[in-house]
């Protein structure tokens, strides 16, 4: 895994040109991992640097297993975008919207995904919401390899839950 102090970052691109702010995000998610309103900082900052419009960064690939970490470390509640984040990164990684894992990422990145599992069995007794549900179980789908579930997943609302429940036993 890169280290947060790797002068590395600043080589790596995601949204808006150099990483060199990723660092600091990630360290202020550590110090309150707790679940927070959608356009809460960091991950509204996050989000929009490493997923932006779907799209993936090499920075997106070195920030994934500091996430996964940050949310398997912690023993209260996270947000569900501890989740949601490195599956949606995935899902676009293998969907050609993004480049390729640098060969020196791939090992901790793939990692990290498969430490997904782990993380949503760490926070098990937790109440969910629905949010962290949707986001458990897509993080589950994307680290067993089931893409196209995990995007279905993540495209779910409570609108379109109620839709198709309504065909199935309407």
């Amino acid at each position: 895994m890169l280290s947060l102090d790797d002068p590395r970052w600043s080589a790596l691109p995601h949204a808006y040109g150099p990483a060199t702010d990723v660092p600091g995000l990630l360290r202020d998610l550590a110090r309150s991992p707790g679940p927070s309103g959608p356009d809460s900082e960091p991950f509204f900052s996050l989000w929009s640097c490493l997923c932006h419009q779907g799209d993936v960064y090499p920075a997106s690939y070195a920030a994934v297993p500091h996430l996964v970490q940050i949310g398997l470390a912690e023993s209260g509640p996270v947000d569900f975008s501890f989740f949601l984040l490195p599956a949606a990164i995935d899902v676009a990684r293998v969907n050609g919207r993004g480049p390729a894992i640098p060969d020196d990422l791939v090992q901790a990145y793939h990692a990290a995904i498969a430490w997904l599992v782990d993380c949503g069995f760490a926070h098990r007794h937790e109440a969910w919401s629905e949010d962290m549900a949707i986001a458990v179980a897509a993080a589950q789908a994307v680290a067993k390899g089931h893409h196209a579930l995990a995007e279905a997943l993540m495209n779910l609302d409570e609108h379109l839950i109620a839709e198709i429940n309504q065909q199935n036993w309407g």
